[in-house]
C-alpha cells in the first residue's frame, strides 16, 4: 500500500509506535499517533516525532466514529489484536498491520529473521555480529532495541537486515517474508496475550507464512512441536529445513558433541568450533549459536568468518550477565529471564550455591518446574512483585524453603547480600515480566546493577 496522503493511526505511543509514526510521516501520510493511557503526557510524545510533525495525538477513549475516517491502522506489539477497538477497525474491513508488516513493506534487502520462547536476543545479536563480518549493510533490529521502522527507510538492496521477532508482532504480518528464519524453541509463556498454547504456537509458526523453497527455516530438533513442525513443512516441499540439536548427532544438520558443535551436511562433517572457545557459557547458549551459525552459513558467510564471530561474542547485557563480585559473592544480571523456561536456563549456568530473586508481572505462567530445577542450588529464594505469593505458594507445595517476600528489588538485593556467604552468588532471574514495577526487563536489570552497586 502506498501511505502517501493516506489516514494513518498508530496505536501505542512507545518506541515502536514513535518509530512507525516518523517512517508513515516521511512517507508522506496524515498521522493519527493513539494511545488508551489518559495519563501520558501529549506534548512529550510530540518531542519524540520528528520536528514540526502535525500529528494529532489522541489520549484516553477512542471514539468510534473516527474509525470512518481511516484507510490503515499499525499497531504496535503490546497492542492486543483483541481490543474492542482492533474489533471495529477489522470489521470496518480496515487493513490492520503491525510495526514489522509496515517497516517490511517499506524496506529493502534481505531479511534473517529469528522468534522463539527464549534465546532470539542472543542469536539475533550474534547472527548479526557475523553478517556484519562480510556484509556492508547490517541493520540489527527488533525486540532487541532498534525499532525496524526507524532504519526500513535506509535500508538497500544491499542491505542485510537480521530481526528479532515476538509472537505479537508475528499477529500483525501479511507480506512479511524471511530470506531465512529461525524458531529457537517454544515453551509456555504469554498465555495472557494469546490464551491457549495451540494459539501461541500458531502465532510462533506465522514466521515461515510466506517463505518458499528458495528460502530456509532453522529449526530446534529437540523441540518435539518443532521437530513435527519442520518434517511437516519438509513433507509439503513449503522450504528447506535445518535442524539443530544439543542432545544428538544429526545426518543433516548442526549439533553439539563430545564439546564441539558440529555441522554435517552431504555426507560431511566440519566442526564449527570447540565450546570451550566461546565466551557464552550453558547448553541453551550452544543452541543459540547453533541456530546463528546455520543462517549465516545458508546464506553464504565463510566458516572462517562465522567462527571468528563466534568465539568474540561476550553474549548480551541482562542474559545472566556477570555483574561483579563483593566479599566473594559474585551477582548476576538475568533480568531478561521473563517467564519459568528462561529464568531455568540461568539456575542451570550457575555454578556457585546461589540465593535466588524473582517474581514480578503475572503473565499466567505456571512455576512448578522452576521450583524443581533449583535442584541444590538454590540456598534461598526472594520473591517481588504481583507474582510473589503465588510463586511462593508454590514452592511450599513443591517442597522448597527457605522463601521471603520483598517490598521491592532493592530490599529484595538487600536481603540476599546479608545472607550470601563468600563462594556465593547471588543471581536476579525473575521466571517474569517487569511491567508490575518496572517499565522494561532493561530497566529492571539497570536498577538491580546500580542497587547492587551501592551495596
Amino acid at each position: 500500500m502506498d501511505v502517501k496522503g493516506k489516514n494513518v493511526l498508530v496505536f501505542g505511543a512507545g518506541k515502536s509506535g514513535i518509530g512507525a509514526a516518523g517512517l508513515l510521516l516521511l512517507k508522506g501520510a496524515k498521522v493519527l499517533l493513539y494511545d488508551g493511557n489518559p495519563s501520558q503526557d501529549a506534548e512529550k510524545i510530540r518531542e519524540k516525532l520528528p520536528e514540526g510533525a502535525g500529528t494529532e495525538i489522541l489520549l484516553g477513549e477512542f471514539p468510534k466514529e473516527r474509525i470512518g475516517e481511516l484507510d490503515l491502522a499499525v499497531l504496535s506489539p503490546g497492542v492486543p489484536v483483541d481490543l474492542p477497538q482492533v474489533q471495529w477497525m477489522k470489521e470496518a474491513q480496515i487493513p490492520v498491520w503491525g510495526e514489522v508488516e509496515l517497516a517490511y513493506q517499506a524496506g529493502q534487502g534481505q531479511v534473517l529473521a529469528i522468534t522463539g520462547t527464549n534465546g532470539k536476543t542472543t542469536t539475533t545479536s550474534l547472527l548479526g555480529e557475523i553478517m556484519k563480518t562480510c556484509r556492508k549493510d547490517v541493520q540489527v533490529v527488533g525486540n532487541i532495541g532498534t525499532a525496524y521502522t526507524s532504519v526500513a527507510l535506509d535500508t538497500t538492496e544491499e542491505t542485510v537486515t537480521v530481526a528479532e521477532i515476538s509472537s505479537f508482532q508475528l499477529e500483525t504480518i501479511e507480506t512479511f517474508h524471511p530470506r531465512a528464519s529461525a524458531i529457537t524453541n517454544i515453551t509456555e509463556d504469554h498465555l495472557n496475550r494469546h490464551h491457549t498454547m495451540d494459539e501461541y504456537i500458531r502465532v510462533k509458526e506465522r514466521i515461515t507464512e510466506n517463505q518458499t523453497m528458495e528460502d530456509v527455516c532453522v529449526l530446534n530438533y529437540e523441540d518435539e512441536v518443532l521437530r513435527a513442525f519442520g518434517q511437516e513443512l519438509m513433507a509439503r516441499q513449503k522450504m528447506r529445513v535445518i535442524f539443530f540439536s544439543s542432545l544428538r548427532a544429526l545426518d543433516e544438520g548442526i549439533y553439539y558433541e563430545d564439546g564441539a558443535i558440529m555441522l554435517a551436511h552431504g555426507g560431511e562433517k566440519e566442526t564449527v568450533v570447540r565450546t570451550d572457545a566461546l565466551k557464552i557459557l550453558g547448553l541453551h547458549n550452544f543452541e543459540n549459536v547453533m541456530a546463528a551459525v546455520a543462517m549465516a552459513w545458508d546464506a553464504g558467510v565463510p566458516m572462517e568468518n562465522i567462527r571468528e564471530a563466534v568465539c568474540a561474542f561476550p553474549g548480551v547485557e541482562h542474559r545472566i550477565e556477570y555483574v561483579c563480585e563483593k566479599n566473594g559473592v559474585a551477582y548476576y544480571n538475568d533480568s531478561k529471564g521473563t517467564n519459568p523456561d528462561a529464568a531455568i536456563k540461568g539456575i542451570q549456568a550457575m555454578n556457585r550455591p546461589t540465593l535466588l530473586i524473582g517474581g514480578g508481572y503475572d503473565k499466567q505462567s505456571t512455576y512448578e518446574s522452576w521450583i524443581r530445577a533449583f535442584d541444590g542450588k538454590v540456598k534461598a529464594l526472594v520473591l517481588i512483585g504481583e507474582t510473589r505469593e503465588k510463586i511462593a505458594r508454590t514452592a511450599r507445595e513443591e517442597g522448597f524453603q527457605p522463601v521471603y517476600l520483598a517490598d521491592s528489588l532493592q530490599e529484595a538485593v538487600k536481603l540476599c547480600a546479608g545472607m550470601a556467604v563468600s563462594g556465593d552468588a547471588v543471581l536476579l532471574s525473575p521466571a517474569c515480566a517487569s511491567w508490575d514495577q518496572f517499565d522494561s526487563y532493561e530497566q529492571r536489570g539497570e536498577r538491580f546493577k546500580e542497587y547492587v552497586g551501592q551495596l
